[in-house]
């Protein structure tokens, strides 16, 4: 019904403009004239949209609007192979204790059947989340004093508590490294998951300039990775700790982006069962970061001034900096 169409009658009984009213009450502010619908108040679900022009703010290729999905991936030696990281949109890499390495995979709309080692979130994890609104988190479970910061932070949990039926077990790894989740259905226990939106990427031409680079390498105490351009591939072969990495689904892992963000690492006030302390990643900030893309290194700077807001990366002339089109390593290093 258009406010043109509604007329406040004269002389109606009361009843009768009791009805009319409600009848008009969502066009007409009163009788003296059209009135304005009151905005929508905004849920989740309308969410506006998030992906412009058809392609994914995560990748820069070809995607539809589609919710988040990060899992904590195991990274041991015992866990490896792992499965279904190569659909990743972006791959995080962060230390852990004993000077470990963990994964932080990103998914959003390409949704492999099956992604783990699945193990245990960090507190670096829930600073990381926050640019990304409010997405799902899969992972096995935290100590009991994280889990407080867990539940308030604006993001799904899923550990197998909350999506029962979209963990498995499996007899590849041996326990814990063998815990696994089906995307799908762990995204159906968070239906208003956030969809992919813009934290700071910019894909597109090569920027000029930049080293020739053939192999660049990140160490922590207790691991290592290795990227290597493959001219025939177009992207970063990865290597862990002096290994080809590889899926038991989709092959040799690569990225045709990889981001070396140097960044303070300190202990936080938590630890594992034996006693080591916990790494906390600062990720919001700003710092120096290498960027390697089409077989170039492009010395950067990033930048990240809170937690709910996304990383800006530019070149040193002050330029954002563009990203080869494609999956993203991005690969945290103590300054």
């Amino acid at each position: 019904m258009s406010t043109e169409q509604v007329r406040c009658p004269r002389g109606a009984r009361p009843a009768v403009l009791l009805l009319t009213a409600l009848l008009v009450l969502t066009a007409l502010s009163g009788c003296g004239g059209g009135g304005q619908k009151s905005p929508a108040r905004p849920t989740e679900h309308s969410r506006p949209p998030t992906v412009e022009g058809g392609r994914s703010p995560f990748t820069g290729l070809s995607a539809k609007p589609a919710p988040i999905l990060a899992v904590k991936i195991d990274n041991a030696s015992q866990a490896r192979p792992q499965t279904g990281i190569g659909a990743a949109d972006i791959v995080y890499v962060e230390q852990v204790e004993g000077g470990l390495s963990r994964m932080l995979a990103v998914f959003s709309g390409r949704l492999p059947a099956t992604v783990g080692p699945v193990r245990s979130a960090r507190e670096s994890d829930l600073d990381l989340l926050r640019q990304f609104g409010r997405p799902a988190l899969a992972y096995s479970g935290v100590q009991s004093r994280l889990r407080s910061a867990v539940d308030a932070a604006p993001l799904y949990p899923l550990p197998p508590g909350a999506a029962p039926r979209a963990y498995v077990r499996g007899t590849q790894h041996p326990a814990p490294h063998n815990l696994y989740v089906h995307p799908k259905t762990a995204l159906r226990a968070a239906p208003h998951a956030s969809d992919a939106s813009d934290i700071g990427f910019r894909f597109g031409a090569a920027p000029p300039g930049g080293e020739p680079k053939k192999r660049q390498t990140v160490r922590y105490p207790s691991a290592g990775f290795t990227f290597t351009w493959s001219a025939t591939d177009k992207r970063w072969l990865v290597a862990m700790d002096g290994t080809p990495a590889r899926t038991t689904d989709g092959g040799r892992l690569g990225a045709a982006t990889v981001v070396v963000q140097h960044t303070t690492i300190r202990p936080s006030r938590f630890h594992d069962v034996l006693g080591s302390v916990t790494p906390f990643t600062v990720t919001v900030g700003s710092g120096t970061a290498l960027v390697l893309r089409d077989g170039k290194a492009y010395e950067t700077r990033w930048s990240r001034p809170g937690a709910g807001g996304g990383t800006t990366f530019t070149t040193m002339d002050g330029h954002r900096m563009t990203f080869a089109p494609g999956p993203v390593w991005v690969v945290f290093a103590a300054t």
